[in-house]
């Protein structure tokens, strides 16, 4: 006997909500942990999407040297984002390990923001305690830089180069969707297809991945993952996120005034 889905208790994303998303991650492969199930199914509806990765994941396999780990692994991401319709990947030469929250790189994400102009930027988790547990040193810096690059993004008075040396014009982003964030308020079904790319997405990080002698199997562990998060939006597999309407009138302002 089968059982069907419960009842949801997050909604979806409505699928009107922005149609050109920036992806913003420390590292080759953090998109591809479910996340990338999720932009399968944006760009299979003509949602465009770029990656912007802050490091090249040099730090990332012990028993090989960083440049030739670097090299590796920025062929790996690439080939990764096109499995999943993404085919912009850039990538910033932040150090590995040793990201750094400061101006020089709220001003070099807030640069692609500029440049490309999305509706939407993804983040990761900037909680130190996140959905997998402790959340690495690397992942809080990139949310948190990102976090607030979106707003460096909009204001004309920061950053003055980029419009005055670059030609940058200001860009206000009006979605931020977080994912790994332990209090997720949407959900995005990526049932069948999106999460066979999604699996595959993570598996092109093949030498990566060889490198990791406790990883559990890829299909294994994301179908888990998302069978996991399916029932809160009522599907059989699921990734959720924190979705951050930067339009949105502050909770304060929605409330009843007091009574006397």
């Amino acid at each position: 006997m089968t059982t069907s889905p419960s009842a949801p208790t997050l909604p979806p994303l409505p699928d009107e909500a922005f149609r050109r998303v920036l992806c913003v991650v420390a590292h080759p492969d953090d998109i591809e942990y479910g996340t990338s199930a999720a932009v399968a199914v944006w760009t299979s509806s003509g949602i465009e999407v770029a990656y912007l990765l802050l490091t090249r994941g040099e730090a990332g396999i012990d028993r090989i040297d960083p440049e030739q780990t670097a090299e590796l692994r920025t062929a790996e991401q690439v080939s990764a984002a096109r499995l999943v319709g993404v085919d912009q990947v850039d990538f910033l030469d932040h150090p590995d390990g040793m990201l750094e929250y400061s101006l020089a790189l709220r001003r070099d994400i807030a640069r692609a923001i500029r440049r490309y102009r999305p509706d939407a930027v993804l983040l990761g988790s900037w909680e130190i305690e996140f959905v997998a547990g402790l959340n690495q040193a690397d992942h809080r810096v990139a949310g948190l830089a990102g976090l607030d690059a979106v707003r460096d993004a909009a204001n004309r008075w920061v950053f003055r180069d980029l419009l005055d040396a670059e030609g940058l014009e200001p860009h206000s982003v009006r979605w931020i969707p977080v994912s790994g964030d332990p209090h997720p308020t949407h959900g995005i079904d990526v049932t069948g297809e999106p999460l066979d790319r999604g699996i595959a997405s993570l598996e092109a990080h093949a030498d990566y991945l060889a490198a990791l002698d406790w990883h559990p199997p890829v299909r294994a562990m994301l179908t888990a993952v998302t069978a996991a998060q399916g029932p809160a939006l009522g599907v059989s597999n699921a990734v959720l996120l924190r979705a951050i309407d930067l339009q949105a009138p502050p909770s304060f302002a929605m409330e009843d005034p007091p009574t006397e």
